[in-house]
């Protein structure tokens, strides 16, 4: 609890710098200290000058504050006892009494340093001497009970600053300070800033855990409870109120109990309603804390009164739809009320189904009415039995014989059950369509509502935590849970609907059922991760991750940049790539080989020529030769006239550098002809000019062409094919093997053949 702004101001006599003071510390020793020794200069002559030994670790050197004087710069020797410490800066000052001073942090919390403190001073540490805090705490002691209102202001705002100090703490509690202030708070005659530092002192002190909180009398609690249900109260005082009765609450049950005769629900209702945040946390923090303390047979009740009093609705329009950004401790305390209120539902969840209880057994009876609308019963015992078993076969009861046998596992327990009712009863129409859809399907595609909503009710639980104290720190609450009274029902039905999309969407069996059951608690989890505002939002959210939505998600997240980074990641990667390269650099050099047909260029050209050119099969030669016409399939070598022997591929040229596009200058203002253009130089001193069709055929042909002389691959082209292989590899072999027995043992190595004449026919 922080004091009023006005306690957070501070002297600042005598700082020093704390930069300056750090640097002096670290400057090293000087060359005269260096030279005195053979194995120093020895040592310089080789690796330069020696680096300053760092100093002792039971030494630590700080800066000493006193108002009025110039700083100390000593060594705190940390074997020595901290009173001769004190001593001698009292010493250095020429102050006597040293046993009336002791030393505290200049910055931060400024508290008193003390022998199992000591340890934690690090060096450029700023000190201040201070007087001790026995000392301070009977000054303080005397100038709150003497009888200048001015005094007694001061003095409580200094009070409300050292009371964060447990050393000072335990002082001033032992010189029955806490007793003084309870009465100043009985007694009614402080009010404003004098009132509220009072509390914030009170409620410091009683913070440390020195003293039990059974100690406070009832007087004091009813004085307290007065400024919370004071329909106009200060705000410091009303929120010192607030923490004051909550710690009650938390740390004592016969406090607790006098609280809540003391406050109205009402009344701590109606301070959610202001524009302060603050106070709305407070209050928030105090209803969590008495629906925590409250007796379980009791919870159900204060709910209900909860509910009355429209809690959620105030909630949600004041404080989650409010003007202001939800703060992080606002988002624990609703988070804490979100997970009490979802533990009521522990008992329910945590009730086995009696299967002889005739009450029980009408819910299921009631469930199989409304599915399959059986009001005229069959007569005839036997004939009722097996038709019953049959529709609660079709309503996908694991034992449909007798089906309250379900429900006799917790958790979920009598919770499914609820769940199942309210779905027929409030949503009529969409649970007959999910137990009609699925009697018609075939046998082996049908999606078992019973067990679904048995298993949803189960992983519901476990998602929410249900029965589990909230988490300190936490703060993961869901807008949602606040839109609706029946929430926990509503998002139960949201998500059966879910399952049973997911179920057609997998196509799957009655095996696949907890296949089908862990994609959807991802579905579900993915989609609370998105906070959704309201239930229909997260219906919004549920239909967009969708099963192969999900299944793209996993791929997306295996292979992510991440796990990319991982060793046997980047391991597997450099194993891959040369053999993907290679399939590349086959690939080109078949295109090569097939061959490819390009645009004869000339000034002045009546009719388009062509010529054609391709690779021989053994790769040692090019073929080319003129065309009248595109060629139509594959041009034989029969036809290709010319050729050059690979051997004689001195360089590939591309783009300006191309002979061609030097010696034609109209095709230098023709960008795309440029892009396309590349020469091959032979011997003697000739060049084999192209422009290719298209940048497909360019990068095959730049490509092909340098892997024939043992050049890297460098097209677009490569790059491209490059990633979408090694992507499409990497899946492959990272892919979850489903349904693959793999064999604990190697499989055998094959015989050797009967003879090595391996042969390739290049034909």
């Amino acid at each position: 609890m922080s004091a009023p702004a006005a306690v957070n101001h501070r002297a600042g006599f005598g700082r020093i710098d704390h930069c300056s003071l750090r640097a002096d510390w670290s400057m090293p020793p000087s060359e005269q200290q260096l030279t005195s020794s053979t194995p120093s200069l020895f040592y310089r002559s080789f690796w330069g000058p020696m680096p300053a030994m760092p100093p002792p670790s039971d030494i630590v050197k700080v800066a000493i504050e006193w108002p009025g004087a110039n700083a100390q710069l000593i060594e705190i020797d940390q074997k020595k006892p901290l009173a001769s410490i004190v001593r001698e800066v009292c010493d250095g000052w020429s102050l006597s009494g040293s046993e009336q001073f002791a030393l505290r942090y200049a910055d931060g919390p400024q508290l008193y340093i003390t022998e199992q403190s000591r340890c934690e001073i690090k060096n450029g540490t700023i000190l201040r001497l201070a007087i001790s805090p026995m000392r301070a705490a009977r000054q303080l002691l005397e100038r709150i009970q003497s009888h200048g209102i001015d005094a007694r202001l001061e003095a409580l705002k200094e009070l409300a600053k050292l009371s964060a100090d447990p050393t000072f703490a335990a002082e001033f509690i032992n010189m029955e300070g806490l007793a003084t202030l309870a009465r100043l708070v009985e007694s009614g005659t402080h009010f404003g800033e004098m009132l509220a530092f009072t509390l914030t002192a009170f409620l410091e002190l009683m913070d440390h855990g020195i003293v039990s909180w059974d100690l406070i009398s009832i007087s004091f609690i009813k004085q307290i409870a007065g400024y919370v249900n004071q329909p106009m109260v200060d705000v410091s005082i009303l929120q010192r109120s607030l923490a004051i009765l909550e710690s009650m609450v938390l740390n004592s049950h016969s406090l607790y109990q006098r609280v809540a005769q003391e406050i109205t629900v009402a009344q701590l209702i109606a301070h959610l309603q202001v524009s302060n945040q603050e106070i709305q946390t407070y209050a928030i923090a105090l209803i969590n804390a008495l629906f925590l303390k409250t007796p379980e047979d009791r919870r159900q009740e204060m709910a209900s009164t909860l509910a009355q009093k429209h809690l959620r609705g105030i909630i949600l329009n004041h404080i989650i739809r409010g003007n202001r950004p939800v703060k992080a401790e606002m988002a624990h305390q609703l988070y804490v009320l979100q997970v009490l209120t979802f533990n009521l539902l522990e008992e329910r969840m945590m009730t086995k189904m009696d299967p002889n209880d005739q009450t029980q057994r009408d819910i299921i009876f009631e469930l199989r009415r409304i599915a399959f609308d059986g009001d005229n019963d069959p007569s005839g015992t036997e004939k009722r039995k097996a038709i019953y078993t049959k529709d609660y076969k079709m309503l996908g009861f694991t034992n449909p014989v007798n089906p309250a046998m379900d429900f006799t596992q917790t958790p979920p327990g009598m919770l499914a059950l609820d769940n199942m009712l309210y779905l027929a009863k409030v949503h009529q129409d969409t649970y007959i369509r999910i137990v009609l859809e699925n009697s018609s399907r075939e046998d082996k595609h049908e999606c078992p509502f019973g067990r679904s909503a048995i298993e949803l009710t189960r992983m519901l639980c476990d998602i929410l935590q249900v029965g589990e104290l909230p988490n300190e720190g936490c703060n993961d609450f869901h807008p949602m849970f606040f839109t609706h009274e029946r929430a926990w029902e509503e998002f139960f039905c949201v998500c059966i609907q879910l399952l049973n999309k997911t179920w057609k969407e997998m196509r799957a069996t009655a095996e696949d059922f907890n296949k089908v059951m862990t994609v959807v608690r991802e579905q579900i989890t993915r989609a609370l991760a998105m906070k959704p505002p309201s239930l229909e939002q997260l219906r919004v959210k549920l239909r967009s991750l969708s099963y192969s939505e999900i299944l793209r998600l996993r791929q997306s997240e295996r292979m992510s940049q991440d796990d990319f980074q991982s060793p046997p990641i980047i391991e597997l990667r450099e194993r891959i790539q040369p053999e993907i390269l290679e399939l590349i650099k086959q690939q080109r050099l078949n295109r090569l080989c097939e061959g490819s047909c390009f645009r004869k260029l000339g000034n002045r050209r009546r009719q388009e020529k062509f010529w054609f050119c391709r690779l021989s099969l053994n790769h040692k030669v090019l073929h080319y030769g003129d065309l009248d016409e595109t060629p139509q399939g594959e041009v034989p070598f029969e036809l290709l006239t010319d050729k050059i022997p690979v051997s004689d591929i001195k360089a590939v040229l591309t783009g300006k550098d191309c002979p061609h596009m030097k010696e034609k200058s109209a095709l230098k203002q023709n960008k795309e002809v440029l892009e396309l253009a590349f020469s091959i130089l032979y011997d003697p001193d000739e060049a084999l000019n192209f422009v290719a069709p298209n940048k497909y055929e360019y990068c095959i042909w730049t490509d092909g062409l340098s892997a024939l002389l043992g050049k890297e691959l460098g097209s677009d082209l490569t790059r491209s094919d490059l990633d979408t292989l090694m992507s499409m590899e990497m899946k492959l072999r990272l892919l979850d093997l489903e349904n693959i027995t793999i064999p604990e043992a190697p499989p055998p190595v094959p015989k050797e053949p009967s003879t090595y004449n391996f042969t390739y026919n290049y034909g």
